[in-house]
Parts: C-alpha cells; sequence; structure tokens
C-alpha cells in the first residue's frame, strides 16, 4: 500500500503539472483512507447489557444459596443451644463448638446438621404465598419506600405482623425438625412439617395432658420478635444501600468519569454487602428474643435433641414455663444474662462463613467488572484531535 501511494505522487516531466490546491486535496483523501482513527467512531462492539445483568445476578444468586446452605449446621447448632436449659457449655464462643461438632460427625455422620433444611424452605415459600394472599384481601401494601406515607407503611408493617401471626405453627414445626436428634427419632419426610403444624393450629389451645404452650399465647411474641428482626434488618439494609450508591455516585462525578455506567460490582455487591450488615445486626439485636421463643416453641413437643454439652448422646427437653414473661425471668435468674446467649457462638461462626463467601463475590465481581470493560473500545480513541 505504501509504494503504491507514493508511486501515485512520484515526478513524472511528461505531465503538465496539475493545480497545486487539487494535489492538497488529493493528498488529504488518501491520507484519511489510512487514518486508523477517523473522525466517525466505528460500531463499538461493546458487550450485550443482558450479558452484564445475567452475570451479576448468576453471581449473586449464587452467593445467597451458598451462604444459605453452609450456614444452616450453624442455625441447627445455635437452636439446640438455645432449647438446652441445663447445659453446662453456653458456647458463648466459636472454640467451645469445635468438638462437639466433631463428636457429632463422629456419632451421626457428615449430613447431619443439615435436618430440617427442606421444611424451612418450604415454610419460606408457605410465608411468600400467604403475603400475597392477604396483601390481596386487604389491600395492604406488600412493600413500602422510604417516601412512603406513614399511612403506607403502617399498612406495610401490619401486614407483615398478620403474615407472623399466621406462619406461628410453622414455625415452631420447622424449629422441632432442626433441633430434634436423628438418633432418638425418625428423620422426617419433606412435608412432615406440614402435618405437624396442621397438628398444632387443630390443638389451638393447649392440650389439657400437655405442657405444650398454647399456640394463641405463642402468636404475640412472633409478631413481636419478627417484626423487630424485619425492622432492624431493612433499617440497616437502606442505611448501607444508601451510603454505598451515594459513594459510587460521587466517584462517577469526578472528571474522567462522568457517563461511565455502573459495572457489575457497583450494581449487586451493595444489595449483598446490605444483607449480610442487617441480618448480622438484626440476628445480635433480637437473640434473647429468640432464644425464649424457641424455648416456648418446643415445650411440651417430647423433643430430644444432641446434647451440646459433648455431642455423643442424647437428652429430652423438660420444662415448665407459663409464657413469654415467665420464661425470660427464669432464663435470667437460674442461668443469668448470659442465657439468653446461649449458641451465641454458632451465630458468630455463620457469619463468618458469610463474610467469606460475601469476600469471594466482591473478588468475582471485580474481576468480571474489569473484563466487561477490558472489552469496550474507549470512543475517545476514535476522535481526531
Amino acid at each position: 500500500m505504501g509504494t503504491r501511494v507514493m508511486n501515485e505522487f512520484a515526478y513524472d516531466p511528461s505531465k503538465k503539472r496539475e493545480d497545486s490546491g487539487e494535489n492538497i486535496r488529493q493528498k488529504r483523501d488518501i491520507d484519511e483512507d489510512l487514518d486508523p482513527y477517523p473522525n466517525v467512531s466505528p460500531p463499538q462492539s461493546q458487550p450485550p447489557d443482558q450479558l452484564q445483568k445475567l452475570a451479576g445476578l448468576s453471581v449473586g444468586f449464587c452467593s445467597i444459596f451458598a451462604e444459605q446452605l453452609l450456614s444452616h449446621p450453624c442455625i441447627v447448632l445455635r437452636r439446640q443451644c438455645q432449647v438446652h436449659h441445663s447445659g453446662y457449655w453456653y458456647h458463648l464462643t466459636p472454640i467451645s463448638l469445635l468438638q462437639t461438632v466433631i463428636n457429632v460427625q463422629k456419632t451421626q455422620g457428615g449430613l447431619v446438621l443439615w435436618k430440617g433444611l427442606g421444611g424451612m424452605y418450604i415454610v419460606r415459600g408457605i410465608s411468600m404465598v400467604s403475603e400475597t394472599v392477604i396483601s390481596e384481601v386487604t389491600s395492604l401494601p406488600r412493600e413500602a419506600l422510604r417516601h412512603s406515607s406513614l399511612k403506607k407503611l403502617g399498612g406495610h408493617i401490619l401486614l407483615k405482623g398478620l403474615v407472623f401471626a399466621v406462619m406461628t405453627p410453622f414455625y415452631a414445626a420447622s424449629l422441632v425438625e432442626t433441633i430434634q436428634s436423628d438418633i432418638a427419632s425418625e428423620r422426617p419426610g419433606v412435608f412432615d412439617i406440614l402435618l405437624e403444624a396442621a397438628s398444632r393450629i387443630h390443638t389451638w389451645g393447649a392440650p389439657p395432658t400437655s405442657r405444650q404452650i398454647a399456640l394463641w399465647h405463642l402468636a404475640l411474641p412472633t409478631v413481636i420478635f419478627r417484626l423487630s428482626h424485619y425492622i432492624v434488618n431493612s433499617i440497616a439494609q437502606f442505611t448501607v444501600t444508601s451510603a454505598m450508591h451515594l459513594e459510587q455516585q460521587e466517584i462517577r462525578e469526578q472528571p474522567g468519569e462522568v457517563g461511565r455506567e455502573p459495572s457489575a460490582y457497583e450494581t449487586y455487591f451493595p444489595d449483598l454487602l446490605a444483607t449480610f450488615t442487617g441480618g448480622l445486626l438484626a440476628d445480635m439485636i433480637t437473640y434473647p428474643l429468640e432464644t425464649v421463643l424457641h424455648r416456648l416453641y418446643v415445650q411440651g413437643t417430647r423433643t430430644i435433641i444432641d446434647n451440646t454439652d459433648t455431642g455423643l448422646d442424647v437428652i429430652p427437653i423438660n420444662t415448665r414455663y407459663e409464657g413469654f414473661l415467665d420464661c425470660f425471668t427464669s432464663i435470667v435468674s437460674e442461668e443469668g444474662l448470659q442465657g439468653l446467649y446461649r449458641g451465641f457462638g454458632a451465630l458468630v461462626i455463620q457469619y463468618l462463613i458469610h463474610a467469606l463467601i460475601l469476600r469471594l463475590a466482591k473478588f468475582v465481581f471485580e474481576k468480571l467488572s474489569l473484563e466487561l470493560n477490558r472489552r469496550k473500545p474507549n470512543p475517545s480513541r476514535h476522535l481526531r484531535p
């Protein structure tokens, strides 16, 4: 190409000298044909937005699923410690739980700490359906934003309270599934949780020959605990998400960043971090309420759990609480304030696992954003000065 162009402009004495202006225009046309960066930008081969969205959603979904799957053994241990009122070890730190976990794994097998996982997902599904049905019947809002009116916020809280009250027997049945020992009882089927919940509903009041707390006595404490957890979780999530989005907005307004589209990391990671922060704060603040409520749920159900002191044998749950206040005062007087935090070490392990998964998700998001941005051509390179 270079030889041909130079030959076109070689000196030929047999030809007449052309007009100098015409030569200049001709040379400019040839130069523009050879210019790799013309004034008009070529079509950009950016990856489609749908690919970035799909990748971000996939990473987020896998992170949440892995967190739920890996943290379930910690939930089982935590609940067993909470209802073990006569246990010598309170397991306030993760260290004291290690030997118990090892012994349980040796005596009962590798999947023993994942018991009740299917029932928990069934309860979540029933909760979503119940919320939809109640919302359609009562016209109460399922969502509330920060700009919503007080009336809408109140209606949303009322809807959540009604759902939690309706779900009380299912919460109790799910608790029993997750804490009962596989040594002393048969492993429940997938839908046995529905039968257990139905039996609690059928005996709305407490049976005359049982220490089981009446269901209508459990509904109000359940609503108070669940609403407290939900409100703390929502406020924490909103605070973290707003702070991160504001910080990202300030970065995008800096010189050289104007007009840049948010990366997959900026789009999806704030929600994952907000979920982690909200869950951690809500679980820590409402932990004493959860301990009291779980003891009331399991009372009178003849449940036998693994011995959380040793992990080698089983023990029955025999308590005589009269209600929420009696249970709370009995724990404080007999076990001390630390009795309300039995099994807190399992909660620490749970969120350490969650933090590691979150760190891995952040790494994947950053690599994903870097790879997608690397494939995008810079439009400024196609503009002539």
